[in-house]
């Protein structure tokens, strides 16, 4: 394994001891809020593992918590079957959606907060469960009303007595909006997270055989909208694009946290690995003519964190986080572009060998052919000078981290 120039948890070279990546990748085409994702078959190679975890534990960070949380993420992740990835998340399957996404909590929470004790998944879970409990004491007539009737107690229930409302930040998402336990807590979240709550809270009125009648959860493709209850029978062609399945609702929670969290965050036009490409000077920057000194200058200085050690900064995202999101989005199977996301991030890390290992992958893989674009050439073209540079660095047999920057990172532990 190369070594960790740019990372202050990146010292010293070590043998990767995760678990393997799940060998075999399935495609399908869907939609959530109006936007196509597209997947690929491919298969991973049986040496190819993951990086965070063991990177933190080489820094003496102690990562058991944030192992036992991604180790109940991958059980549920386990239960989904190819029938399930296309249902929707207002029928109840096998795997507990409001469980996995508090799995996901955990284990961000384990690497950010420095507690002694877990994220205490199960009291979150019980206040899922409370909020089904009390609809059923203050709404309980509805259940025996029209199925209009009762869809609107449900939402004065949500949006109205309960406060749950849809963060207003348009741009960058709140960080606490994109985690189930802090919005059960403060009644703010994305629409990811809205979505899942609306359709736990339904989940548990038809296990309890209260709801009698097939209703769909929709996300409008908007950015005020909050999700709504459909009857079945009354969807239009018009709604069903905006019905959530099981997968994309899962897509787009970790989508949500790698964007939230990515490192370069400023210039939002581009691609987040387009920003990452452009701060490793790896992307066309005669783009950059029009740009403002700032937009120039947050690039760089975003790489200067890295370097310096900085994890994060307010609004300026989180290495760790991302790298959590990512992976997190190749064991659910996503889009192969997250393997090219994941590796420009190892990239940015030091973890050079493995950053080409994820880069080749992606190329290798085989995609949903679709019609070339400026984008698309111009994140292509970024791979390609990445993997260039990455075969010049590794070629140097004899290259060593700088005494000098060694020094730097081992006295700087604190990630604040």
């Amino acid at each position: 394994m190369s070594g960790g120039l740019a990372s202050p948890w990146i010292l010293g070279t070590f043998l990767l001891q995760s678990s393997s990546l799940p060998t075999e990748f399935s495609t399908s085409l869907a939609t959530f809020g109006g936007g196509a994702v597209c997947r690929s078959h491919f298969r991973l190679p049986k040496d190819l593992k993951f990086v965070l975890h063991d990177a933190l534990d080489s820094s003496g960070f102690n990562t058991t918590y944030a192992r036992e949380a991604r180790e109940g993420f991958c059980s549920q992740i386990k239960k989904l079957s190819k029938i399930e990835r296309e249902t929707s998340i207002s029928i109840n399957g096998e795997v507990d959606l409001g469980k996995t996404a508090l799995y996901i909590a955990a284990e961000d929470d384990s690497l950010i907060s420095h507690s002694s004790v877990p994220l205490p998944v199960d009291a979150f879970i019980g206040r899922l469960d409370d909020l089904s409990t009390g609809y059923c004491s203050r709404y309980n007539s509805s259940f025996t009303s029209s199925p209009d009737i009762f869809l609107e107690c449900l939402e004065r229930y949500l949006y109205v007595d309960k406060g749950f409302r849809r963060t207003k930040s348009s741009n960058h998402l709140e960080h606490r909006a994109v985690y189930l336990h802090s919005v059960l807590t403060h009644r703010v979240g994305s629409m990811s997270m809205l979505s899942l709550i609306y359709s736990e809270v339904l989940k548990m009125l038809r296990l309890w055989g209260l709801l009698k009648f097939d209703v769909e959860v929709s996300s409008p493709n908007d950015s005020y909208g909050s999700p709504r209850g459909y009857l079945k029978h009354k969807n239009t062609e018009s709604d069903q694009q905006h019905i959530v399945t099981t997968e994309f609702l899962l897509l787009k929670i970790l989508r949500d946290l790698k964007d939230a969290f990515w490192p370069f965050q400023l210039d939002q036009s581009k691609s987040p690995f387009l920003r990452a490409a452009e701060a490793a000077h790896c992307s066309d920057r005669s783009a950059n003519v029009d740009k403002s000194g700032l937009e120039l200058a947050s690039a760089k200085a975003a790489r200067h964190r890295l370097e310096r050690g900085v994890w994060t900064s307010v609004r300026f995202g989180d290495i760790r986080r991302a790298l959590s999101a990512c992976e997190r989005l190749i064991i659910l199977e996503a889009d192969s572009t997250e393997l090219r996301d994941y590796g420009v991030l190892l990239y940015h890390c030091g973890f050079y060998k493995e950053s080409l290992q994820y880069l080749k992958l992606y190329q290798d893989t085989e995609k949903v052919k679709q019609l070339p674009d400026l984008l698309t050439n111009m994140e292509e073209e970024a791979v390609e000078k990445l993997i260039i540079r990455l075969n010049l660095i590794l070629m140097e047999d004899d290259w060593t981290r700088p005494s000098s920057i060694a020094s730097s990172l081992y006295n700087n532990t604190d990630p604040w």
